[in-house]
């Protein structure tokens, strides 16, 4: 599913150059691993000149980055306004406080100023401290290697290559945006390491031909609104550039508009992210995957939860 923050807040650090053809060119590249827990990237991240602290990276989050509450309060960090925060759907909001960081520093690269959003994450996440968002890698070269288990923030750019592994993305509301192809139709999906697996609009999804027909499958809520998600097996293979998921295994969500390419199906690549020039490049081994279901992860998502229902939610489908 999507991830559920979305926020307004972009900051930058700083900017770009050479390259080979369609390969970046490292010219000061900072490495850091990466912890990768059901297909999500996990970091450890200096607060204030303290930790390490344990940090969820999502690029399906436009802003700079989040705090627990729990975090902001052993820091002291000072309340500096206030975040407005939208899901997908369109249905809702809610406000959030804005903290200031002075320094956050991941991969041996410090941010100064940050406004963090404070925010409790997701039962997932609950045993991390925050959330990096793509927002605050905005004017670096961001690599996301999940077979290597390291993250690279460099000084580079890409080319294009004709769509075999760099292609064209787009920012909408601060998260990457790209085109996947499956059955003769375009279809815009979120480059969402925050997510889980792809995802479909329930509108896209009923136009399409199934080996396996949608049945229900799991329950699902974001910041605004609470829904069902089914899922099913597609009788065609969804296309990356070169690279192919054969009739994949895909969930169908009735509530947001755009496609989800979540954590499982990112986790088969290195995956570079230039903002700047709006490119995103893919790299694995292999041409040709297999996207099955995701029992673990939803079997967790979907077990009772003993803290009361949050009463803002709205009822979706």
């Amino acid at each position: 599913m999507p991830s559920t923050i979305r926020s307004s807040l972009l900051t930058g650090a700083i900017g770009a150059l050479l390259l080979t053809q369609g390969v970046p060119v490292w010219t000061q590249g900072h490495t850091v691993p990466l912890e990768i827990v059901h297909g999500k990237p996990y970091v450890m991240v200096m607060v204030n000149g303290k930790g390490p602290f344990r940090f969820v990276i999502d690029t399906g989050t436009g802003a700079q980055a989040l705090v627990t509450p729990e975090l902001a309060g052993e820091l002291g960090l000072p309340s500096i306004g206030e975040a407005r925060l939208t899901d997908p759907s369109g249905q809702g909001s809610e406000r959030s406080p804005i903290v200031l960081v002075q320094s956050l520093r991941v991969a041996d690269v410090e941010f100064t100023a940050i406004g963090a959003i404070l925010h409790p994450l997701p039962r997932e996440d609950a045993d991390c401290q925050g959330l990096l968002g793509f927002a605050l890698f905005r004017n670096y070269l961001l690599t996301l290697d999940y077979p290597a288990q390291r993250m690279t923030l460099a000084q580079g750019s890409l080319v294009p290559d004709g769509g075999y592994n760099v292609l064209p993305m787009r920012i909408q509301d601060g998260v990457p945006v790209f085109t996947l192809h499956l059955d003769g139709v375009q279809i815009e999906a979120q480059l969402d390491s925050g997510g889980i697996g792809l995802s479909l609009p329930e509108p896209i999804a009923a136009r399409l031909r199934f080996d396996i027909d949608p049945t229900l499958f799991a329950n699902s809520e974001s910041i605004a609104t609470r829904f069902q998600i089914k899922a099913g097996v597609l009788g065609a293979d969804v296309n990356v550039g070169r690279y192919t998921f054969t009739h994949p295994f895909v969930e169908i969500n009735p509530v947001f508009p755009l496609a989800n390419f979540g954590a499982c199906p990112m986790q088969q690549f290195a995956i570079t992210f230039d903002q700047v020039d709006l490119l995103v490049r893919f790299d694995a081994r292999t041409r040709q995957f297999h996207l099955s279901a995701l029992p673990t992860l939803m079997r967790l998502l979907n077990t009772p939860d003993p803290s009361p229902a949050r009463t803002l939610l709205t009822p979706v489908g």
